[in-house]
C-alpha cells in the first residue's frame, strides 16, 4: 500500500435537515499482490447506485487508461501489468466529477508506516478528518508506565500519556502531553476525535488536569489557587484531588480550544471503595442526542455510583446538556449496572442517540430507557444481531457468580431479554459476528463461569466446537462473513470443520498487540478504501504502527461503513476502557 492518498474532491456539508455526517472521499489504496498491484476505494452514501469509476495508472509522466468501460462493481481492482520497481501513481475518477490519487512506492511494503518518535509505547487509537480533506488521520495514545486502577504503583518520575497526531502518510502532526495528574492506564484515558462543531475538521476531546500540555505548548497551570499543580500519590500512583477538566482540541493544531469541568469525583468512598480504584472508571462516547448534531457524553463509574453528562461544542463554547446520576431517583437501580464499554445507537427509532450502559441504557434526554439488573460485565456488542425480528440487540457478558444470564441477547430498545445462558462466575469474554452461514443472524460465544460451545443468534447451541478467539472480529476477505481478529493474527472460522484458517500472521511481520491479555490492536475499522476493514498495529519495537489494507478481491459492492451511524460512532469509542470491535446497526451477513 502506498504511503499517501491525497484526496482531491471539495468538502461539502452534510445537509442541514439530518443528521450530520463526514464528506467522505476515495480513500484510494494500492499495494503489491502476486499478481500485480490491488486497488481499493470507497463508495460513499452519496454516491449514485449506478456510478462507474474509472482507474488510470501514471508511470515517469506516462498515462494509461486501466478501465475503458467505467467500473459498476465492486469498488477493487487488480492492475496485473504494472511495473516493478518504480513508482507508479494512480487515479481514480468516478464519473464525470474529480478524481482521488495515491502514490505506490518502487518499495512498497504492502501497509502504511507511521514512524514514531521516542517517547512511549504506543496504544490505542482513534480516527477522524482533523484537516477537512475529506480523508481520515490517526490520533494515538503513548504510554510509559502505565497500571491498572486496581493496582497501587509508584510514579516513574516523568512519566505521562501522549496523545500524537499522524497523517497516513507517517507526518506527525501535533503531540499532546496529559501531564502528572491524568494517571497512566487503559481506564483513565478515553478520547474521542470526531467533528463535534460541524465545520469538516475533527476535533479531540479528553479529560485533562492541571500540567497538560497542549499541541502549542501551552500548559494548564495552576487554576484552584492552591499553588499546586501535581496532584498524584508518588507511592500508589493513585490522583484523588485535584481539578479535572474535559478539553476540547483544535484537529489541525492540537490547541486547546475550550474546557469545562469534568463530573466530579466528589467523596472517593461514594464510588464503591476508599482506595481509589472504583472513582477513576472512564468512559466517554459520541451520541446525537437531538438527532442532528454530534454530544460529547462524559461517564464516571460504572461498579456502583454512575454517572453521565452530556455537554456539546457548538460555535468555540462547550455547553451542558444534561446529566445523570444513579444516586437520584428514579435512577438508584442502574448503580452498579455498567461495563467497561459502551454503545451508542438510536435503539427505540425516536431519530436519537441512546447510550447503552452495560446492563441499563439512558434515553436521549438523560433520563434512564431501562435496566435489566443484571450488573457489571467486560464485553458488550449492539446491532442487529438477529435479523429475523425488529430492531437492534444487545450482545452481553457479567461477571457476577450464578448470574442468571452469564451470556445473554437482549432488546436493544426495552432490555428484554431474549435468551440468556445462566454463568457459574466471572463470564470474562464474548463475541458475536457471522460465522456460520447455515443459520441467520450473528453467532454468538463466551469464556469463562461455565461457557461453551457456539449458539446462534436465537439462542440455540450450535455444538461444542467454537473460537479459540474470543477478541475481535474484521471484515478481511471477500465474502459477508466477519473473520476473527485476536492478537496480531487474523483467521478465518471454517464452519464446516470447526476449524481455523490462517490468513494473517502479524508476528512473522514483528508486529505486537496492545492492553496485555486483551490482545487488541491500536485500531480496526473502515479507515480507508473499499468496505472491508484497515487493522493499525504497534511494531514490537515500538518504533513505528503499521496500518494493513486486506489484499484480497471481493465481489461485493458496498457503501463504506463509516457513512453508517452506528459504526461510525462504534469505531469513535473504539478505544474506552476493554476495547470492542466496531459493529454496524444493520445484519451485516451472509
Amino acid at each position: 500500500m502506498g504511503p499517501l492518498s491525497l484526496l482531491l474532491l471539495p468538502f461539502l456539508l452534510a445537509p442541514a435537515a439530518g443528521r450530520q455526517r463526514e464528506t467522505l472521499g476515495r480513500g484510494l489504496t494500492a499495494q503489491r499482490v502476486a499478481d500485480g498491484v490491488f486497488l481499493s476505494w470507497r463508495l460513499t452514501a452519496d454516491d449514485p447506485a449506478a456510478l462507474g469509476f474509472r482507474l488510470e495508472r501514471r508511470v515517469a509522466g506516462a498515462v494509461v487508461g486501466l478501465t475503458p468501460q467505467p467500473l459498476t462493481g465492486a469498488t477493487c481492482w487488480i492492475d496485473r501489468e504494472a511495473p516493478g520497481g518504480q513508482p507508479i501513481e494512480y487515479r481514480v475518477t468516478p464519473g464525470d466529477g474529480p478524481g482521488s490519487r495515491c502514490l505506490l512506492a518502487a518499495d512498497d511494503p504492502g501497509y502504511r508506516r507511521l514512524p514514531l518518535p521516542p517517547g512511549g509505547v504506543p496504544n490505542d487509537a482513534a480516527a477522524g478528518d482533523l484537516d477537512g480533506d475529506g480523508e481520515l488521520e490517526i490520533v494515538l495514545k503513548r504510554e510509559v508506565a502505565p497500571h491498572d486502577n486496581s493496582q497501587r504503583a509508584a510514579l516513574v518520575p516523568g512519566a505521562s500519556t501522549t496523545l500524537e497526531a499522524y497523517n497516513l502518510g507517517g507526518q506527525r502532526l501535533w503531540r499532546i502531553d496529559l501531564g502528572p495528574n491524568i494517571r497512566e492506564g487503559a481506564h483513565y484515558t478515553p478520547f474521542l476525535v470526531y467533528d463535534f462543531d460541524g465545520d469538516g475538521r475533527a476535533e479531540l476531546a479528553v479529560r485533562t488536569s492541571e500540567g497538560s500540555v497542549d499541541g502549542t505548548g501551552r500548559v494548564i497551570g495552576d487554576v484552584d489557587g492552591d499553588g499546586r499543580t501535581q496532584y498524584a500519590n508518588p507511592d500508589t500512583g493513585y490522583i484523588l484531588e485535584g481539578p479535572e477538566f474535559l478539553s476540547v482540541f483544535d484537529g489541525r493544531s492540537g490547541a486547546e480550544l475550550a474546557r469545562c469541568e469534568y463530573i466530579r469525583r466528589g467523596q472517593v468512598s461514594d464510588w464503591g471503595d476508599s482506595y481509589g480504584n472504583r472513582v477513576d472508571r472512564f468512559l466517554m462516547a459520541v451520541a446525537y442526542l437531538d438527532g442532528q448534531r454530534p454530544s460529547v457524553v462524559m461517564c464516571r463509574g460504572y461498579y456502583a455510583l454512575t454517572k453521565l453528562a452530556a455537554v456539546d461544542w457548538r460555535d468555540g463554547r462547550l455547553t451542558p446538556r444534561w446529566q445523570f446520576s444513579s444516586a437520584d431517583e428514579p435512577h438508584r437501580g442502574y448503580a452498579g449496572q455498567g461495563n467497561h464499554n459502551l454503545s451508542v445507537a438510536d435503539v427505540d427509532a425516536d431519530g436519537r442517540d441512546e447510550i447503552t450502559y452495560g446492563a441499563c441504557a439512558i434515553d436521549d434526554d438523560g433520563r434512564g430507557l431501562y435496566t435489566t439488573g443484571l450488573g457489571h460485565g467486560d464485553a458488550m456488542h449492539l446491532s442487529d444481531i438477529d435479523p429475523t425480528r425488529p430492531g437492534l440487540e444487545v450482545f452481553s457478558v457479567h461477571e457476577h457468580k450464578n448470574c442468571p444470564a452469564g451470556m445473554e441477547l437482549r432488546d436493544a430498545a426495552t432490555g428484554r431479554l431474549l435468551w440468556g445462558v445462566p454463568s457459574t462466575g466471572d463470564v470474562g469474554r464474548g463475541v458475536c459476528m457471522d460465522l456460520d452461514p447455515r443459520h441467520p443472524g450473528y453467532e454468538c460465544w463466551a469464556a469463562g463461569g461455565g461457557m461453551s460451545g457456539l449458539y446462534t443468534a436465537g439462542g440455540e447451541r450450535i455444538g461444542d466446537a467454537r473460537p479459540k478467539s474470543i477478541n475481535f472480529g474484521v471484515w478481511w476477505d471477500g465474502d459477508r462473513r466477519r473473520e476473527l481478529l485476536d492478537h496480531v493474527g487474523i483467521r478465518k472460522w471454517l464452519y464446516q470443520t470447526g476449524q481455523e484458517q490462517v490468513l494473517f500472521a502479524g508476528e512473522t511481520a514483528g508486529l505486537a498487540s496492545c492492553n496485555g491479555t486483551k490482545g487488541t490492536p491500536c485500531l480496526s475499522g473502515d479507515l480507508s478504501g473499499d468496505w472491508r476493514e484497515e487493522v493499525l498495529w504497534r511494531t514490537a519495537d515500538n518504533r513505528e504502527v503499521r496500518l494493513y489494507s486486506t489484499p484480497l478481491p471481493t465481489s461485493e459492492r458496498r457503501v463504506t461503513l463509516l457513512h453508517d451511524a452506528v459504526y461510525r460512532l462504534s469505531l469513535a469509542h473504539q478505544n474506552v476502557g476493554y476495547n470492542q470491535p466496531p459493529q454496524p446497526g444493520f445484519y451485516l451477513g451472509e
